[in-house]
């Protein structure tokens, strides 16, 4: 079995340097969103749900092909971009950022919105009634109860954006050092039959995927024996 090359390990911490940004993105802006999904009542609440959850069923290059239209050149967000003298986003490592974000989107909010859901109002109701404020309810009560959910979601939101291939391909391009993601770089040893290094790389992926899992599955079983 061979080693990894040079440019292996770039991909390998593009990839992880990829993962922990969109994580945190996804955390500061999945937070807000699933709180005001779990206690809405607007009537447009079930578009907002359909649209988080549309990159579970979307396949990747579709989103990718359209994030690519938005944001090139001649694209809404592309123009935009580059009055601002930022220059277009996509094949940089900001456009894989962005794809990234949308399409695990669903993988952060939803664990974070059963988590909120499964606090109930009661707990919130009697901080109330103490005189906590609405910020001191939300961070001193919701969120400690829904940590289980927030840990599902780092979780899946890092694992997920790790396994990407359809949209980065199709946003990011296949740049050494600037957009070539592990995924992709499993794709080139494949295409150039160099089965040996794409067999390390992807039995890597094997085991980290593996590792999720058994984390999710930790982390449910935590949150069984918390709650009976």
């Amino acid at each position: 079995m061979s080693s990894l090359s040079p440019e292996d390990l770039q991909a390998v911490w593009l990839t992880l340097k990829l993962a922990s940004v969109t994580t945190i993105i996804l955390l500061l802006t999945a937070t807000p969103l699933a709180w005001w999904l779990a206690h809405s009542r607007k009537w447009y609440k079930g578009l907002v749900s359909a649209l988080v959850a549309l990159p579970l069923v979307l396949p990747p290059t579709v989103l990718g092909f359209y994030l690519l239209l938005v944001m090139g050149p001649q694209g809404m967000v592309g123009e935009m971009t580059k009055a601002l003298d930022l220059g277009t986003l996509p094949f940089t490592f900001a456009g894989l950022v962005i794809g990234s974000v949308l399409f695990s989107l669903p993988f952060a909010v939803q664990p974070i919105q059963n988590a909120f859901e499964a606090v109930g109002k009661r707990p919130l109701e009697v901080a109330a009634t103490l005189r906590a404020g609405l910020w001191d309810r939300f961070v001193s009560v919701a969120l400690p109860l829904a940590r289980p959910g927030f840990l599902t979601a780092i979780i899946l939101a890092f694992a997920h954006t790790v396994g990407e291939f359809g949209v980065v391909l199709m946003l990011g391009g296949n740049i050494d050092g600037e957009t070539r993601v592990l995924s992709v770089a499993i794709y080139n040893h494949v295409e150039a039959m160099e089965y040996s290094a794409a067999h390390v790389l992807a039995s890597g992926m094997v085991l980290f995927s593996f590792l999720v899992l058994l984390g999710l599955y930790l982390v449910g079983a935590r949150l069984a024996r918390v709650t009976k």
